[in-house]
């Protein structure tokens, strides 16, 4: 049973899946800001060239 909890113990497979999981989480919230941000941009340029069209 110790041999077995100190496996567990040492068993690091499950904190690296956390912080991969981690760091996708903070990528994904900077691409979702990034998009967000330039979507506006976008947006409004498009309806800038869209108004200056006869």
């Amino acid at each position: 049973m110790t041999a077995l909890l100190s496996r567990l113990w040492k068993d690091e497979e499950a904190a690296t899946a956390v912080e991969y999981g981690l760091m996708v989480a903070a990528i994904a919230a900077v691409i979702v800001t990034v998009v967000f941000s330039l979507g506006t941009k976008v947006n409004n340029a498009f309806t800038t060239v869209d108004g200056a069209m006869p």
